[in-house]
């Protein structure tokens, strides 16, 4: 790429009123050069259109979807960019991610994707953890179920969306993007890792991500996934998910020269910000959860 490529960011929203501003002002304060902002809205009733309106640069649409995966598909499909992001309504930038992303694909013209790191942040916006990693390894994803690619920070030219397609909202309900992050790998992907903060990952009480249920039904679908992705049930497979644990943690010492003594949902459990009901909305039906697969 001669020059700088256009980057749509695409922000799947519901009944997002609480924090959809800072997502927008996010994107806007960035002074990146090419880029643009659709929103794909559920169709909202709680103000969050009327706010969306007051921000001419958007592109965005207000219907009922099939929840948060579908409309990130939808958006998808709308983007003009070279690359494409899904930035969540509670979730923020941090200052520079998107020049540095753009540079990064400049400079590397074989990647078709690329992930950076990103800090988890509560409702106040205060710092609760960061997840720094090394690299993208299809085979660490795979074998462990620890999808460190957070998907606020996966950028992905949209040419690679055309040739291994979109995320399969109508098979999972919460792990569509682990299975779109394994699936980069399978088909031979170049995903380069970006090693700087790139986003600010909101748990609050209006969100999925802190929800119990949801992460139960997270633990699920993503067994099912591996199992799809050739990891063995039983003993071979608590083998595989311990040594490929084990290379996760060798990797980040040799690149980042440190390794995690605490898994990240301690730290989330440990200062009480998982829920076990939040009062988030969705077009899914929440009864659904933990009856698939």
């Amino acid at each position: 790429m001669s020059v700088l490529p256009k980057i749509s960011i695409i922000t799947p929203s519901f009944n997002s009123i609480h924090t959809i501003r800072d997502t927008i002002e996010s994107v806007r304060s960035q002074g990146y050069p090419h880029w643009e902002h659709i929103i794909m809205d559920g169709g909202s009733k709680d103000g969050t259109v009327e706010l969306l309106k007051e921000y001419p640069h958007l592109t965005w649409v207000s219907e009922k979807d099939e929840g948060h995966y579908d409309a990130m598909n939808k958006g998808i499909l709308r983007a003009t960019g070279e690359i494409v992001n899904i930035l969540n309504a509670d979730d923020c930038f941090r200052p520079g991610a998107l020049c540095a992303v753009g540079e990064a694909f400049q400079k590397h013209p074989d990647w078709e994707a690329l992930f950076g790191d990103i800090q988890f942040v509560n409702s106040q916006g205060r710092a609760i953890y960061r997840r720094e990693e090394a690299c993208y390894d299809y085979d660490v994803l795979r074998y462990t179920r620890v999808c460190y690619v957070i998907h606020p920070t996966l950028f992905v030219l949209k040419s690679a969306y055309d040739r291994i397609g979109l995320y399969k909202h109508k098979d999972y309900l919460n792990c569509c993007d682990y299975e779109f992050i394994l699936r980069l790998g399978q088909t031979g992907c170049k995903v380069g890792h970006l090693p700087r903060l790139l986003a600010n990952y909101r748990f609050h009480d209006h969100g999925q991500s802190a929800d119990l249920r949801v992460q139960r039904n997270m633990r699920r679908e993503g067994e099912i996934i591996c199992r799809e992705h050739g990891r063995p049930a039983g003993a071979l497979g608590t083998f595989y998910r311990t040594v490929f644990r084990l290379k996760r943690q060798w990797q980040k010492l040799i690149y980042r020269g440190r390794v995690d003594l605490i898994p990240g949902i301690w730290v989330l459990r440990m200062k009480k910000e998982m829920k076990s009901q939040t009062s988030f909305n969705s077009n899914i039906d929440m009864e659904k959860l933990g009856k698939k697969g």
